[in-house]
């Protein structure tokens, strides 16, 4: 065997190495990084539609029993706008996932073309080996360039040397060959999620429309009710009236525990002697009122709900009438839809400071968490007494259904005298 014939052989084989090795690791090797987006924006679209699911459900069971025991009323087409943005709230949902299937088959396509070129590049620089080899071969024999060897050493390498190379090659093929497999089931399995989605994706479309129509009935039917204006007048007047009474009960419990804050204050100081023989409630549940209301601030939107099946019917502050032009509504807490005799939770640890009732509004609780309270209305039973500790969702009674099978909870959230949104405190559901 000549030299030139053998300086040929070495030069050929490590460079088609080399671009093999480099190939496996450019076309073999994942993409963690676009892999770890793709399944957390999976795991965010999961997690947000069962969120909405449990919500939908929610209104399905408290607008069934609206169905079955009460006259269509506002507090209906309440529950019912707001099902019908829920099931909107969905249909978003999963048309972001079909966007995101969508965007995963486009990714999979590229790959197994990206692949299946290179395979093919694989297979034509194979075939061009073997003819190199063979045109080679004429001059010299491989294994005449094998047994040429000048030491034994050398001899070893060159035989190892030839395995490896060919064992290299046909791995590689092998592994390309089953990424591309891999990659084609994907795709299909992909295809058919996707097709899965369009077929929830219709069903929505049409539950909605569904929505929609129960939405447009129950609006002639609020519409029927629009045209007895001095009756729903009344009816707003009315309610208007129970908010102010309330509003009062509330700010006379927080006016006195702040008197009698002031006056143990200066009791303390020596600054009086004449220390009030009012009541004289403990400051906390076992803590102290400024970790108490630091606690209860840092867990704003975070604080469990007061019911544990229902939704907000009626939101905070001031907003038109939903069927009377001109005229506007103010709610210095929010209403909360739930089912018959629902059991109501205290949202906070805390001491309840004041039980009492309220005309048109039911039995009322109001807890003190340091320099925060918060007002539970429209209760039918009282399951606590005046002065108890309470826990963070301690059942304190049931709410009331009134004879339009109605039930809804009044929930308010005060820091000292300063009303606030309840919603706000509340965590998402």
């Amino acid at each position: 065997m000549t030299h030139s014939a053998s300086h040929t052989i070495f030069n050929f084989f490590p460079r088609s190495f080399v671009f093999l090795l480099l190939c496996l690791l450019l076309w073999v090797l994942p993409t963690p990084n676009s892999q770890a987006q793709v399944t957390a924006s999976r795991a965010e679209l999961e997690e947000e539609k069962a969120r909405i699911q449990k919500r939908l459900r929610e209104f399905d069971t408290v607008l069934k029993r609206t169905t079955d025991e009460k006259r269509v009323s506002l507090s209906e087409l309440r529950a019912v706008n707001q099902k019908l943005e829920a099931r909107e709230s969905y249909i978003a949902t999963l048309n972001r996932e079909l966007r995101l299937v969508k965007t995963e088959i486009r990714q999979t396509s590229n790959q197994i073309n990206r692949l299946s070129s290179e395979l093919e590049n694989l297979r034509e620089e194979y075939a061009q080996m073997i003819y190199t080899s063979y045109k080679l071969n004429q001059g010299v024999n491989l294994i005449t360039f094998i047994f040429t060897s000048a030491t034994f050493k050398q001899f070893y390498m060159r035989l190892k040397y030839l395995k490896q190379y060919s064992d290299a090659r046909k791995k590689q093929v092998e592994q390309m060959e089953k990424v591309s497999r891999e990659l084609t089931e994907k795709q299909a399995q992909l295809e058919k999620q996707e097709a899965g989605q369009l077929a929830v994706l219709a069903q929505e479309e049409a539950q909605r429309k569904e929505l929609s129509a129960l939405k447009q009935e129950q609006q002639q039917l609020v519409n029927s009710l629009s045209q007895k204006e001095e009756a729903l007048k009344q009816e707003i007047a009315a309610t208007r009236k129970q908010q102010e009474e309330l509003n009062r009960v509330i700010k006379r419990v927080i006016e006195e525990e702040m008197r009698l804050a002031k006056a143990r204050e200066e009791k303390e100081s020596g600054k009086s002697s004449e220390a009030p023989a009012a009541r004289n409630l403990p400051a906390t549940p076992s803590t102290s009122a400024s970790a108490l209301s630091a606690s209860f601030a840092s867990n704003r939107g975070n604080i469990p709900w007061p019911v544990e099946t229902g939704f907000i019917s009626k939101k905070y502050g001031t907003f038109p009438h939903p069927t009377l032009k001109g005229i506007t509504e103010t709610n210095d807490g929010v209403d909360i839809q739930t089912n018959n005799n629902a059991p109501v939770k205290a949202v906070f640890a805390g001491i309840v400071t004041k039980i009492t009732t309220v005309p048109g509004m039911g039995g009322t609780i109001i807890i003190k968490h340091g320099e925060f309270y918060t007002m539970y209305s429209r209760l039918k039973t009282i399951a606590v007494k005046s002065g108890q500790e309470v826990s963070t969702s301690t059942v304190i009674g049931t709410v009331y259904t009134d004879s339009d099978g109605l039930s809804e909870l009044h929930f308010q959230t005060w820091k000292g005298l300063q009303v606030m949104d309840p919603s706000i405190w509340l965590s998402s559901k």
